[in-house]
């Protein structure tokens, strides 16, 4: 019996772009609750808490750059800084959370500093904060993971979470990044 000759392609041959791209809502809340739980068990302190949390995004990250670099785009990647950082406000946001990104500015006092900004992240939707635990922002998962894809496709930066104009990422990219740009722009 011959496996080849039948043609049958797996849900993970198919691309992401043609499947249905939805999540119920509801799962996802259950989920992601649970690994708000999971962390805050395993932490005994907010910064600790955010920390697991931020490392776990990280981990997402890393998967996520597979799926949609090297499986979507056939591992063509960005090499200008503004086309990554468009790429990551729109397509990949669009991906991810079903929108673009609300807003993307760069910081007037550093130019390796920028901030991508969304009103109501999904993630900060569902979680019942205790008032110890006030300035718990759990978009910090979602910090993780754009700071792995960032780093992921070269351009290594530090990004955070922030409350300000709903929650704020600042990305921070490393000095030869913005170097490594600033050349290519002369070319």
């Amino acid at each position: 019996m011959s496996l080849g000759s039948r043609s049958r392609s797996s849900i993970l041959d198919k691309p992401l772009s043609r499947g249905k791209g939805e999540v119920s809502l509801s799962c996802f809340a259950l989920l992601f609750s649970e690994v708000v739980q999971y962390c805050q068990n395993k932490s005994q302190t907010l910064p600790d808490l955010q920390n697991r949390l931020h490392e776990l995004g990280r981990r997402v990250g890393v998967k996520l750059i597979d799926l949609y670099f090297v499986r979507e785009r056939n591992g063509k990647r960005e090499t200008k800084l503004l086309s990554i950082l468009l790429y990551v406000k729109s397509t990949f946001w669009k991906a991810l959370f079903g929108k673009e990104a609300d807003k993307l500015e760069h910081s007037n006092d550093d130019e390796n500093t920028y901030y991508l900004m969304e009103k109501e992240p999904i993630v900060n939707r569902f979680i019942s904060v205790p008032r110890d635990k006030s300035s718990l922002n759990c978009a910090v998962f979602i910090a993780g993971i754009i700071e792995a894809v960032l780093t992921g496709t070269g351009f290594p930066a530090k990004v955070t979470a922030h409350w300000h104009k709903g929650t704020t990422y600042m990305i921070k990219f490393e000095e030869s990044v913005v170097g490594r740009d600033n050349q290519l722009e002369e070319r």
